[in-house]
């Protein structure tokens, strides 16, 4: 939710939504859209999976969790 705010602008909504792969007719509709934010985070989620965050810098909080598990 946080990063569909983040890109509050049409034009700025389209550039990073292209930047993830989706189809044109997505988009249109997605940076369109006036919907509230956590409406269209779930819409978002979608194209933003572990990858995406991976190449953020941040860490998989399900990962650290199970290497955490298995070292009891």
């Amino acid at each position: 939710m946080c990063v569909w705010k983040q890109w509050k602008r049409v034009r700025t909504l389209y550039r990073e939504l292209r930047a993830l792969g989706l189809p044109e007719r997505v988009l249109h509709i997605m940076a369109n859209a006036r919907k509230g934010y956590w409406r269209m985070f779930r819409q978002l989620n979608n194209a933003l999976n572990n990858a995406y965050w991976q190449s953020q810098g941040l860490k998989s909080l399900t990962e650290r969790y199970h290497r955490i598990r298995q070292a009891w």
